[in-house]
């Protein structure tokens, strides 16, 4: 019994530690362009990064892999992909490639008029009005979606690339 709890225990922790893993590696992988997508458009890179990764699960769902799509976003047409032999057909939007789809994600956030106020009323420093905006705006159907989006944005500090460089380099010198 106590090899099965360790084995358990093991093999929770190693997924744990997969998981972490995944996200550091989509993070750096992607945050430069959040970056440059928020100095853009004024979108936080932030939520840009969090977005992506929810939606996504890190890049790891069927339609980020499948379709290039990492913020679940619907299309005007029905698109087809491959699952295990079997053609699917589905309502998501499909991409050329995946800075198509954060290019678009952008677009829909800046240009949509759903949408749109957010960049009229919110800074590029205001993640938590963000998240709180687009729910309301109605990109998602859950209740939940901020507070899931806000939790990501915490637990790996994305907030950090929300920053003036000026901050930044102010933070470096006070902690030297």
């Amino acid at each position: 019994m106590k090899k099965l709890l360790l084995t358990i225990t093991l093999l929770i922790s190693a997924l744990a530690v997969s998981a972490q893993s995944t996200s550091q590696s989509y993070i750096e992988e992607f945050k430069d362009n959040a970056i440059r997508i928020m100095h853009e458009t004024g979108v936080p890179a932030s939520i840009v990064l969090a977005v992506a990764m929810h939606e996504s699960a890190c890049g790891k769902s069927n339609i980020a892999q499948k379709l290039n799509n990492q913020f679940g976003v619907k299309g005007g047409e029905r698109t087809y992909y491959y699952k295990h032999n079997k053609k699917v057909s589905t309502a998501y939007k499909k991409y050329d490639s995946v800075m198509d789809s954060f290019e678009d994600f952008a677009r829909i956030m800046t240009e949509r008029k759903q949408f749109s106020h957010l960049t009229e009323e919110l800074t590029h420093y205001d993640y938590l009005g963000w998240a709180k905006g687009i729910q309301h705006s109605g990109y998602c159907s859950s209740r939940k979606w901020a507070s899931q989006v806000l939790t990501i944005i915490r637990k790996y500090q994305l907030n950090l690339y929300d920053e003036k460089p000026d901050d930044q380099s102010q933070m470096a010198s006070n902690t030297q």
